[in-house]
């Protein structure tokens, strides 16, 4: 059989989105789906927000890219706007989050290359964690699904249990340049770190000179509730990975990080041809215009504790198919019972009940909706949860 012109590397589905309004996907055969899936997490705003729309449009038609050969007054808006927001002091602008994650890493090891120690350069990293798929943040996980086939992989990474703080301190030596850790782990499972671990790196990387890069591509930019999920914590990162909601649909990445942690970052270290583009300036202020809004990540956290609390209430009435809610905000998780496939149930919720949902690891289902659902998506979501799962058959093992 010949190769498809599309590269075989996804499973896709039989839904083919040509359309979107708001909270919903509309198939190209008409079927409309509620989207709690989101691009997986990117369309912050939904499908055709219009704000967004007419930012993008309006840019397109006036100038769309030039290379960073140029001076960027767009990327300096928008970098400005988002210093002005959070820990950083300084932020490169990638196309992707995987881009992003490169740039952090590369961040950290030149940090210590400028400080005079380039023998520190191994970053510790967590079980089940996923950073993207290039070879760098490949390296980064030691999940063999990720890896497999792809060896000999980047040396200078080590690997602890999530949430154990002990065991990551225990792989502290000479050459460890910090850690490497999402806030809240997506597709591994929606892990929620814990305050004492967060907590416990950010004061081990004071005591050792080390740095704490959180990777917050999937659980930043509001999707918890509040602006970065780091703020949950009571401490601040030295360098953040950041992407998907971040242009709302249209790709974009970011690697924030403080003024001491980007020192060794100067003229010929990185680059990227696309990244910072007009265009994708105009679709990141349009999303920051909106999520900066009174009253926005309120709504936000407001309509996280709504779905979580009617999950709850859900669960016990469908205990054969589901275990537990867990996540924060509208990064939320379905922890399914032992012999429920996350995929299984992600594709009878999706073909039969026109529900879209992401698996995830650690038999987890992720509900990840645009951040600008109301109380009716709320509903919606719901009672086609509670239909798909009271019908819902598992698969027979072969």
């Amino acid at each position: 059989m010949a190769i498809t012109p599309l590269m075989p590397v996804y499973p896709r589905c039989g839904v083919r989105p040509v359309r979107g309004e708001g909270c919903h996907l509309i198939g190209e055969d008409g079927t409309r789906y509620l989207d709690m899936a989101a691009g997986i997490a990117v369309n912050a705003l939904g499908h055709g927000h219009p704000h967004l729309v007419k930012a993008i449009a309006e840019q397109a038609a006036t100038l769309m890219h030039v290379s960073n050969l140029y001076g960027s007054p767009q990327g300096e808006a928008l970098a400005e706007r988002i210093v002005a927001n959070s820990f950083a002091d300084t932020v490169f602008f990638t196309n992707s989050g995987t881009e992003a994650v490169e740039c952090a890493i590369k961040t950290a090891r030149r940090f210590h290359f400028a400080e005079g120690n380039p023998q520190r350069h191994t970053i510790i990293t967590f079980e089940n964690a996923f950073h993207g798929r290039t070879m760098g943040a490949i390296s980064a996980t030691n999940q063999s699904k990720m890896r497999d086939g792809f060896e000999p992989l980047l040396p200078g990474f080590a690997y602890a249990p999530f949430n154990d703080l002990a065991a990551a301190l225990a792989l502290i030596d000479d050459e460890t340049a910090g850690f490497m850790v999402e806030t809240i782990q997506g597709e591994g499972g929606v892990s929620v770190a814990t305050p004492e671990f967060i907590q416990g790196l950010r004061r081990v990387c004071d005591e050792h000179g080390l740095l704490l890069i959180l990777d917050e591509v999937q659980c930043g930019y509001g999707r918890t509730g509040k602006m970065w999920a780091y703020e949950h914590y009571g401490i601040e990162p030295d360098i953040m990975p950041i992407a998907k909601g971040i242009g709302g649909g249209f790709p974009l990445g970011a690697c924030l990080a403080t003024e001491r942690a980007a020192k060794g970052m100067v003229i010929g270290t990185h680059g990227s041809t696309y990244g910072g583009n007009p265009l994708a300036m105009a679709a990141g202020q349009a999303v920051l215009d909106v999520m900066l809004e009174d009253g926005f990540l309120a709504q936000v956290e407001a309509m996280g504790e709504r779905l979580r609390g009617g999950l709850e209430q859900l669960i016990p009435n469908h205990d054969h198919v589901f275990e537990g809610v867990r996540g924060r905000g509208l990064m939320l998780g379905l922890k399914l019972k032992a012999g429920v496939e996350p995929r299984d149930f992600v594709a009878h919720a999706r073909d039969n009940h026109q529900l879209l949902l992401v698996a995830a690891g650690g038999n987890v289902v992720r509900i990840l909706p645009p951040l600008v659902i109301d109380e009716r998506h709320v509903v919606e979501c719901l009672d086609k949860l509670a239909t798909a799962a009271r019908v819902y058959v598992p698969a027979a093992d072969d």
